[in-house]
Order: C-alpha cells, then sequence, then structure tokens
C-alpha cells in the first residue's frame, strides 16, 4: 500500500493550493471523494491516460472514495484544451459506444467491487438537465478574459484560426462536473489543469468548498509527441501483447525513463539506478526497453502473455522470421471496390481510413507482402481466394473472400 506521502510525491506535476495543505487533509481519519474525469473520445483507454487511473487506484487502496467520472456529455462538445485547432465534435451515438468499453478497461486498473468499490459516473446525469438559465448563471462567474488566455486560444488567435463559443463553455461545464458531486480531489493531467481550477473556483463559489487539485504529467506516444488519440500515437491498455510490447520497443531512447516512471511500479531506486546508465551509456537502452516493454505488458495483461510477446519480437525483430500474430476474416466480394486503406480500416488492421493512409506513408502497411505505396488505390477484382494485409512486423489478418 502506497503511504500518503509517496502518494503526493510520485508522478506528481503540481498540487493546488499546496502539496502541503494536502498532506495535513489526508492526515485526518476521514475519506475523501476523489475523481478523474475522462471524456470517450475514442473506444480506447491508453496507457497516458492510465497515469491517473494509477494514482486514482493508489488513493483507492488508501480507503479514500474513488469515482471514475466518463464525460458522456462533455464529449460531445469536445475539450479544447492542448488544441490549436477546433476539434470535431462527437455525436451522441459515438460518445456512448465509447464509454460503453470504459468500464471494462479501466477494471485492469481500479477495482470495482469488494469493500471499498471504485464508481462510475456520467456527466450528463446533470449536465443534460441543466437550463439555459442555469448555464448562463454558470458562466457569470467567469470573464472572457479569464477564458482567452488560455494558451491554445491564444495561439489560434496569432494563426487567425477560429474560435467557437461552446469551447468556452466546455471547461465551465466541466468544471460543475466537480461541483455536482461536491468532490475533495480531482485528478489529471497537466493539459487539464485549466479545465480543474474552473471546477475548484466554481466549487468555492458555489459550495464554499476547497477542492484540491493534483495534475500529473503527461506521457510522450510512439512518434515523440504527447500520446493522443488524435495523433494515432497510442499505446492502448487493449493492446494484444505482441503489438503492445512492439510499440514500447518503438519508443524514443529519449523517454525510456520516464516510462519507468509513469507507467511501472519500480521503485526510485530502481529508476535512479536506470537514469545513470542512460547518462553515462553504460547500457544498451534496447535492453532497457526490452525489460520496459516486457514490465508494462505484464501489468496490463499477464507475465505469461509477456513472455510470449517476448520471444515473439525476438523472433521476429531480431531473427526476421513471420509474426504469428494473425487474425483471420472472412468477407463478401460484395464490398469490392474498395480502396485499401478502407480495406484496412473495415477489418480492424487501422482504426481509421488516415491511419492507413499513414501507416503506408511510413511504409508499414503491405498487401500480400508487398508494400503499399498507394492506399487510396481501389481493389476492384481479386483472383486470389484470400488476401493478408502486414501492419508492420507485429500484426497481420488474413482474408478469406466468399
Amino acid at each position: 500500500m502506497t503511504s500518503n506521502n509517496l502518494i503526493l510525491e510520485r508522478n506528481i506535476d503540481s498540487i493546488y493550493p499546496s502539496q502541503n495543505k494536502l498532506s495535513t487533509k489526508l492526515q485526518d481519519e476521514k475519506k475523501l471523494k476523489i475523481y478523474l474525469g475522462i471524456d470517450p473520445t475514442s473506444p480506447e483507454i491508453h496507457i497516458g491516460n492510465a497515469v491517473a487511473l494509477w494514482k486514482l487506484r493508489e488513493f483507492q487502496d488508501q480507503g479514500h472514495q474513488v469515482t471514475l467520472l466518463i464525460g458522456d456529455f462533455t464529449g460531445m462538445i469536445g475539450d479544447p484544451s492542448d488544441k490549436t485547432s477546433l476539434r470535431k465534435s462527437l455525436t451522441k451515438t459515438e460518445v456512448g459506444q465509447n464509454a460503453q468499453k470504459y468500464k471494462e478497461q479501466a477494471s485492469k486498473i481500479l477495482n470495482f467491487s469488494g469493500a471499498n468499490p471504485a464508481k462510475i459516473e456520467y456527466n450528463s446525469k446533470w449536465l443534460s438537465k441543466m437550463s439555459l438559465e442555469q448555464i448562463i448563471e454558470l458562466a457569470a462567474n467567469f470573464s472572457v478574459q479569464q477564458l482567452i488566455e488560455r494558451d491554445m486560444f491564444q495561439k489560434r488567435l496569432s494563426e487567425h484560426k477560429t474560435i467557437r463559443l461552446h469551447e468556452f463553455i466546455y471547461p465551465i461545464l466541466q468544471g460543475y462536473d466537480s461541483v455536482a458531486m461536491e468532490v475533495d480531489i480531482e485528478v489529471g493531467g497537466t493539459d487539464q489543469t485549466f479545465n480543474m481550477l474552473i471546477g475548484r473556483n466554481l466549487l468555492k463559489v458555489l459550495k464554499n468548498k476547497e477542492k484540491f487539485v493534483v495534475t500529473l504529467p503527461l506521457l510522450e506516444g510512439v512518434d515523440g509527441r504527447k500520446m493522443s488519440k488524435s495523433y494515432g500515437n497510442t499505446i492502448n491498455i487493449t493492446d494484444r501483447p505482441n503489438e503492445m510490447y512492439g510499440k514500447i520497443m518503438s519508443i524514443k531512447d529519449e523517454f525510456i525513463a520516464k516510462y519507468f516512471e509513469l507507467c511501472t511500479d519500480f521503485s526510485s531506486d530502481q529508476i535512479n539506478k536506470i537514469k545513470s546508465q542512460l547518462n553515462k551509456k553504460s547500457v544498451n537502452p534496447m535492453e532497457l526497453k526490452k525489460t520496459l516493454a516486457y514490465e508494462i505488458v505484464k501489468r496490463y495483461h499477464d507475465e505469461k502473455e509477456s513472455k510470449i510477446a517476448k520471444e515473439e519480437f525476438k523472433r521476429v525483430f531480431q531473427q526476421g522470421e513471420q509474426t504469428t500474430n494473425l487474425t483471420e476474416v472472412t468477407l463478401s466480394r460484395k464490398i469490392l471496390p474498395i480502396s485499401i486503406a478502407a480495406l484496412a480500416k473495415k477489418v480492424g488492421a487501422t482504426p481509421s481510413v488516415s491511419a492507413a493512409i499513414k501507416l503506408a506513408g511510413n511504409k508499414g502497411l503491405k498487401l500480400n507482402g508487398s508494400i503499399v505505396y498507394n492506399p487510396r488505390e481501389d481493389l476492384s477484382k481479386l483472383d486470389n481466394s484470400e488476401t493478408i494485409i502486414d501492419i508492420g512486423k507485429r500484426r497481420s489478418i488474413k482474408i478469406f473472400w466468399e
């Protein structure tokens, strides 16, 4: 069980109003209400999201009441945080489909049963019932100057890009979540600091209650940018073991230590040793990544699957053999003609057509053993009874044609 001091030290960026005040609060015998909010903008939770989920688990282990809040209402608006252009809004159906999968994924981390079960809430429960009068009253607590000071809005203004009115409303509605649940603490990534502080402000004004805000570092994805569903650079906690292992092996060397810190339960001494080895160049970074990949796959699957993934990586990437991670699907020829990119999405090789096009641009998409250079090319007639799509070296899909 993690001590109160360690909870407030490891993987923490900032604590508002202060670490000392929250430490004192945690010394009380009273159990606190703590939550993490996630908008279901994608069906998958990635290991960057999981950093906050693991922090929530630490609080749960201490006996506090933790809640995973799914922003099924705010998800339809679209969080402007860290977005330098207008974010595409999702439909109610899209958000609902994504939200349904979140509890199952989060259960890899949080306990939803037992003596102190985590709760699931949906912010449509209160936001969908708010009248226009109530929304106006909420908005009256903030000035346009406060909202437009956000870095991403300033950047858009300087680049003459559009800022929609609903993007100003988003942080106010998200902030109201804290009021509706009357929480003591909210945890989230540093990109959510502005939104979480809005909630802190509202809770103080409307309920005269102090909410602590705990911000956590953001994790970079496989391409070195912030891990984001929008960038398509995520390592999802539902990825197959082989795929997860391979993605972790592809991260940039400069993020190895950070991944050990945010994505494993290695001790501070172990992590300091790894940092020292990297600084002194006394170890091959690939060997550290093998350990890292093994630990993360074990965390979200099990040790047996992690060992298999390790051997698969060695066999395919280091010895050049064909992957055994093969999925078989059956399709009707009636879907022809179809572009290679659209086919890749249809069989689940990629999450979207654009992802297939991007993968092909990096020479990571193959059709029947040949690199796909034109993913928009239509497949109109196939003489073979089967087609194989390779996604990098980690995964293959065999299509049987009816």
